[in-house]
């Protein structure tokens, strides 16, 4: 019997919206609720692929070319897919990954102005026709969100840059949102943490009752789409 794939979820934000606590928040009811989980992160997720991220985020006095910083993303892409997330969703595991590939359309393409064309072309060079299955995007107001930045201590290379960067990510994450509203989920993360939970335990539940729905179906004989939740 052919193993469901699993599902591929990502989570998306600008600096300061609580991705890693809710990160953790998310692990803990899927894990709960008997999901086979992985967590991982991007860039990174793999050893070269961390040793990538902290390429990319180290402070340094040489400058970075837009696309010397587009093609290390995808470097670290392609090595955290073919090694780690796909491998993984092929034996049925639930992949819950700390951003992708919108995170660099609103990083490089709305921050740093590189022509989206560009990030598509590689987009599909490493993934192929793989896309998350649902994203959920934790988003804040960029005040906020630096200001719990600064709170947590020294900043990298990206959060030192201005606000008005920050407001362009911000805006292209919604933009996405917009545009792929049948895969995200745009959660209030300028609450307090108690109420953006409650608002993530209601995608977790709509999630589970998906999957719960799609190998319901594959049981009695139809065909089971490829990790989708339609």
């Amino acid at each position: 019997m052919t193993v469901a794939r699993g599902l591929f979820i990502t989570v998306e934000g600008g600096e300061g919206v609580g991705k890693s606590t809710n990160i953790e928040h998310i692990t803990r009811v899927l894990t709960d609720a008997g999901v086979a989980l992985l967590v991982t992160r991007e860039p990174g997720g793999t050893p070269l692929a961390e040793a990538i991220r902290d390429v990319l985020l180290k402070v340094r006095d040489e400058p970075v070319s837009d696309i010397t910083e587009l093609l290390l993303m995808f470097a670290a892409r392609a090595q955290h897919l073919h090694t780690v997330i796909l491998p993984a969703l092929q034996q049925g595991t639930w992949v819950l990954c700390d951003r992708f590939t919108d995170a660099t359309y609103a990083y490089q393409s709305g921050g740093r102005g590189v022509n989206p064309a560009l990030v598509r072309q590689l987009e599909q060079l490493v993934q192929g026709d793989l896309r998350p299955d649902y994203t959920v995007l934790l988003d804040a107001p960029v005040e906020i969100g630096m200001a719990r930045a600064r709170g947590r201590g020294e900043l990298d290379r990206f959060e030192r840059e201005q606000i008005a960067f920050f407001e362009r990510v911000r805006d292209t994450y919604l933009q996405l949102a917009r545009e792929s509203s049948g895969r995200y989920r745009v959660v209030d993360a300028g609450l307090e943490l108690e109420r953006v939970q409650a608002q993530i335990d209601t995608v977790c539940e709509e999630l589970l009752s998906c999957w719960a729905g799609r190998r319901e179906h594959e049981h009695d004989g139809g065909q089971g789409g490829e990790g989708g939740l339609s």
